[in-house]
This record gives structure tokens, sequence and C-alpha cells, in this order.
């Protein structure tokens, strides 16, 4: 289940682009954010204590398998030592039936004639007489007790090779268990790795943006402390000539680039769902410049992740409904965070061919290149988006093959 959970967490990182924290609302406080912030840093601690457990736990059963097979190696030592000692047995039985047949065939052979009551009849005494029937006896009984006496040696060889191929049988059955459950705690490291390049990109990029926060808001609403909302209190604010608040809006989209074709939609795919379009072009399009669909504000930037690479997301404005747009698989950035964009505005450039993991990069999230755009209603400052607030982008249809040649082309269905 741990796995299966982990498995999980990788999905909707990867897949899901779920990218810094939490949704949030438009309206955040810098007291939220740090809030945020410090909660990313505990998740960023438990996945580190969660790694260092699983390394701890590999080498201890590395230590005790490597334990078992000194253990087994030491069993079959003690198994061809009790195999020896039982041919050995074996062999003196052999001898010593020899010696009693030969002893009964004595026997069988004198009680018809004369030579053993001749044997017995010599003694000189009744007491010597005693001890010649006594010694011929004693051979035999003699012989008898030191084949039964073997015969028990043996008995307990045996049960001895028993008992060392059991001990033998469990130390093998137990490196084989310890064996998968390094494999397992290794798949979990892997899990944990991948996860940590996603929580070490969320921390760095909320740093930046609670740094960035920090300095804007005890620059222009100092007096408002953890209370001050990020989006209109901690921003440079722009005057008319009557000296009323210049608010950003537009009246229409463009394309984020000057020429593209769709080569994946918006929904699910592969088991996932992607929810952005994937616009790419004649080779070589890695290097294209990217212009802001529409003009607004820079809320989140997110440096090399390993599933988007580059990402850059815009707070906006059409017709009074606030959106947030995001770019990704940039090949790097024109822009900063907290910078006021215009739609010609260059924010930066496409990549996804030599940023992606097939072709040595770190994106494992492209295989060439391309500019994934989307838009979500709402404003989230960079923060993750919910996928029920993802729209198809304005201006574009929804399926592939869809091209277009300049910015201010409009899909009519």
């Amino acid at each position: 289940m741990k796995k299966i959970i982990s498995y999980l967490i990788i999905i909707c990182f990867c897949f899901l682009n779920i990218l810094v924290v939490y949704a949030s609302s438009d309206k955040q406080t810098l007291g939220e954010l740090k809030s945020d912030y410090n909660k990313k840093l505990e998740e960023q601690k438990e996945n580190n204590n969660k790694t260092e457990e699983a390394k701890k736990e590999i080498a201890e059963k590395q230590a005790a398998i490597k334990q078992a097979e000194a253990d087994i190696h030491q069993a079959e030592e003690e198994m061809e030592e009790a195999q020896k000692a039982i041919d050995e047995s074996n062999e003196h039985i052999e001898k010593l039936k020899t010696e009693m047949e030969q002893v009964m065939k004595y026997f069988q052979q004198v009680e018809g004639g004369n030579a053993y009551v001749e044997y017995i009849s010599g003694a000189s005494t009744i007491t010597d007489m005693l001890m010649r029937v006594a010694t011929v006896e004693q051979i035999s009984s003699s012989v008898k007790d030191k084949v039964n006496e073997l015969n028990e040696e043996i008995k307990r060889n045996e049960e001895l090779k028993i008992e060392l191929d059991q001990k033998k049988q469990n130390l093998e059955a137990q490196a084989v268990e310890y064996q998968k459950i390094i494999e397992a705690r290794y798949g979990d490291l892997k899990n944990y790795d991948k996860y940590a390049l996603d929580i070490d990109t969320q921390v760095k990029s909320l740093k930046e943006k609670l740094d960035k926060a920090e300095k804007d808001c005890k620059e222009y609403a100092p007096d408002l402390g953890d209370d001050a909302v990020i989006s209109t209190d901690c921003i440079k604010k722009v005057y008319d000539s009557e000296g009323n608040v210049i608010t950003i809006d537009n009246g229409e989209w463009l394309k984020p680039l000057d020429h593209g074709i769709i080569t994946s939609k918006v929904g699910y795919r592969w088991g996932s769902y992607h929810n952005g379009l994937d616009i790419s072009g004649p080779s070589p399009f890695e290097g294209t410049p990217v212009y802001a669909a529409a003009a607004g504000v820079v809320s989140g930037k997110i440096y090399a992740s390993s599933c988007g690479g580059n990402m850059l997301f815009i707070d906006v404005t059409v017709n009074g409904v606030p959106y947030t747009t995001f770019y990704y698989h940039l090949l790097r950035f024109n822009v900063d965070l907290g910078d006021v964009v215009t739609q010609s505005t260059l924010l930066g450039w496409a990549g996804g061919y030599s940023t992606s993991t097939a072709h040595g990069g770190y994106d494992t999230c492209t295989t060439g290149a391309h500019l994934h755009f989307g838009v979500a209603k709402g404003f989230y400052n960079g923060y993750a988006i919910p996928r029920d607030n993802v729209i198809t982008p304005p201006g574009f249809p929804n399926y592939e093959g869809w091209s277009f040649g300049v910015r201010n082309a409009w899909y009519v269905g």
C-alpha cells in the first residue's frame, strides 16, 4: 500500500503538473504564504526522513543477508563433516559385521565338533573354564554392541544432516525475503528521490516567491504585516492622471507564438490528465520566442522541474475575468517574478528537446521541442491549479493538427 501511495504521489506531480503547493485563492496574504512555505519545508523534511529510513533498512537487510550467507556456508561445511562421519561409521560397521559373521560362523562350525569343547575343557580349573566361556560370549556381545553404537552414531548424524539442511533452507528463504525487502525499499528510494526533485523545486520556488513578497510588502504595505494581500497590497501601483489605480485588463487573447501546430490537446491521455495544449512547429522549433498571450503579472516561476522543465505562471485579466496562464518546457526565461508583462513581452524561448531526459536533459515529461500552454480561471499566484478550473485556451480548438501562422489567429468552431 505504501508503495502504491508513493507511485500515486509521483503520478500526481509528473502528469497533473501540481507544481508548488495546495491551491490558493487570489487573495493570499503574506502570512498564508509563509505558512505554505513552512508546510512545504515539513514535507521536504518528512521525505528526507523516509529516504534515510529506507537507506538504513537496506543496510540492515544487506548485513543480515551477508550473515545468512555466512551461516549457510557454515551449515554446508557441517553437513559435509556429518556426511564424512556417516561414511566412516558405515565403513566401520561393515568391518565389524564381517568380524561378527566370522565369529558366528566359528560358533556354528565348532558347536558340532570338538574344537569348542576342547577349548573349554582345556581349562586347568573351573575358574579358567568359566572365563573361557565368558570370553567367547563377550567377543560376540562386544561386536554386537559396537555395531549398535555405530548405528546410533549414524542415526544422530543423519538427524544432524536433516537439521542442518532445514537450517540452510530457512536461511536461504530468509535471504530471499530480505532481498525482496531491499528491492522494495530501493523502489521506495526511487520514488522518494523523484518526489524530492519536485519538492525541492517547490521549496526553492516558494522561497524565491516569499523573499520577493516580503520585500514588496515591506516596501508597498509595511503597516499591514502578514495580513497584506500579495496580489493587491504588495505591488507597485500605477496611477492615471486622475490618481486612480490602473488595472491591467485585456480585451482579447493573442497566441503565445508567431506560428505553431497543436500536437496534443487538453484532457485525458495515456491514463492521466493533460492540463494544456502542446504546440510545436517545423524543426528547429527549440529556441522559438514565446510571448504573453495576455498582459498581466508574473506570479510563479519554476526552474528545471523534473516534469515540466522551466515553468512560468502569469496572472491576467481579460474582459474583467481573472485567469492564470502557464507556459511549460521553456528553454530559458526572459522575465522575473513580479514583472508586469504586455502581450509583446518576450517571456522566454521554447525548449523540450535538449531539456528532455531522452536527449540528456532533466525533464521527464517531454521528448521533443514544444510549448505546453495552458489557461485556468482564477488567480493562483503560481500555486497548484485545480483541474476543474482548466479551460481550453481561448482562440484554440481542442484537437490536434490545427495550425496558425499569426498571433491574432482565432479558431471559430
